[in-house]
């Protein structure tokens, strides 16, 4: 199996992250600091890197990935917030 050349991340803002916490299923196991989260994804985003992987910082806003998620089986865990970032990814509205 091939490793993929670029994959979506799904990134949060300082703006958002308090409300991402209190609605994603699993958030309650996000950091409560929002520098916490970000050091900790930006050193995985350097190792995937460094693998040879081009990472692709995808938004995740809070109303629009509410919608895709009752479009799409109504979870918000971590699995769904990566197929939205691969989707966003691959439709071309990544940052």
């Amino acid at each position: 199996m091939s490793r993929p050349r670029r994959v979506g991340l799904p990134w949060y803002t300082l703006e958002n992250y308090p409300a991402l916490r209190t609605s994603l299923d699993d958030g309650a196991k996000l950091p409560p600091l929002y520098d916490t989260w970000r050091i900790a994804t930006e050193q995985m985003e350097q190792e995937v890197q460094h693998s040879g992987v081009e990472v692709v910082r995808v938004p995740i806003e809070p109303n629009a990935f509410a919608a895709w998620c009752a479009r799409n089986g109504g979870q918000s865990g971590g699995a769904a917030r990566a197929r939205y970032a691969a989707e966003m990814l691959a439709q071309g509205a990544a940052a």
